[in-house]
């Protein structure tokens, strides 16, 4: 599955308003650990497929969407559930912490 790239034309819809939780990737298309986490962003899509929905926004194409919500460091990680942001991480993180924090999003935990 891919990681959608979106935009601020597509933020609100595609999630702040999504059905399922979301875990948004921003990054720079000149950030080394962004390259690197990317892998296992595309992998953790696949598992979650049908129930975490994965969008990737570039920083530097989006400098409003960065400030409102805070990204000083790439790549930042943000978890939406029901148009909140509920969690987040900076820095490309190990998959067994994300997956922790992806089951943390799908049941109701932070």
């Amino acid at each position: 599955m891919k990681v959608a790239k979106v935009g601020a034309e597509e933020f609100e819809e595609e999630v702040l308003r999504s059905e399922l939780p979301v875990l948004v990737d921003f990054y720079a298309e000149w950030c080394p650990p962004c390259f690197v986490i990317a892998k296992t962003l595309r992998e953790l899509a696949e598992e979650y497929e049908g129930r975490v929905k994965f969008v990737k926004v570039d920083i530097d194409e989006n400098r409003e969407l960065a400030r409102e919500y805070e990204v000083f460091s790439v790549p930042t990680l943000a978890f939406f559930s029901r148009g909140e942001l509920v969690d987040g991480v900076v820095g490309a993180v190990s998959k067994e912490v994300l997956r922790r924090k992806l089951d943390n999003l799908l049941n109701g935990r932070r």
